[in-house]
């Protein structure tokens, strides 16, 4: 189970903890169990900050709390701090990823399910796509997108597998594979009744909750062979 420790504290010196920190960073390289760090500020007390440490299991957390550079670091840390810090110990019961189920509601709800009117609720006015399909790399806007899986509904009867994602930060990155029966027209190519599959990748960056940019990179050459384009 993820575990999660909390550490509340107040110091008029945090130019110095934040140094500090990165000086664990790089001591504890290779041996550390800590999978993600969080430090936050109160907006109403400069001197108030609460870190947020995440790491596979409690067991994990408590390697890394008897690492013999995690110890040093954290005597300095006391000495640093406006009286003692306090520890709070949690258990993950819940871990909502909401930019990656956005992610994945656009392949499954809007590309293959239909559900154009999603396109609003999910992406930023101003959208930006890159596609390596297109003349000119770019499009901005939510017509673009709408045209681009109405393009594709009408050409293919697809499914996309979501075969792996990865977030970090304001990006989530999605594995997938496509698989689809040739339909309708397509740069060209008219209907041929072909199973085609390909894979690819997508990066969707997200702000203020929505979609704000987007990049595809796919096999594209493999399918245009499978539908006899190529030689």
């Amino acid at each position: 189970m993820k575990f999660v420790q909390i550490v509340d504290y107040k110091t008029e010196q945090f130019d110095t903890m934040n140094q500090l920190m990165d000086k664990w960073v790089d001591q504890t390289k290779g041996k550390r169990t800590a999978t993600h760090t969080l430090t936050g500020k109160d907006r109403s007390d400069d001197s108030h900050y609460v870190e947020i440490v995440e790491f596979p299991s409690y067991e994990e957390a408590m390697k890394n709390s008897h690492l013999p550079e995690t110890d040093r670091i954290f005597q300095e840390m006391v000495a640093l701090c406006d009286g003692m810090p306090s520890f709070t110990d949690l258990d993950v019961v819940r871990d909502e990823q909401l930019n990656a189920a956005a992610a994945r509601r656009f392949f499954h709800e809007i590309a293959v399910g239909g559900n154009l009117d999603a396109i609003d609720e999910l992406f930023a006015a101003d959208y930006r796509d890159h596609d390596i399909i297109r003349a000119e790399d770019t499009a901005t806007g939510l017509e673009n997108m709408r045209s681009d899986v109405t393009g594709w509904r009408d050409a293919f009867d697809f499914t996309f597998n979501l075969d792996r994602q990865v977030t970090e930060g304001d990006d989530v990155v999605t594995l997938w594979t496509w698989t689809g029966t040739h339909k309708g027209d397509f740069l060209g190519i008219a209907p041929t009744g072909k199973q085609c599959t390909m894979t690819g990748t997508t990066i969707f960056r997200f702000q203020d909750g929505k979609v704000q940019e987007g990049w595809w990179h796919y096999d594209v050459m493999r399918l245009m062979r499978q539908l006899g384009a190529l030689g």
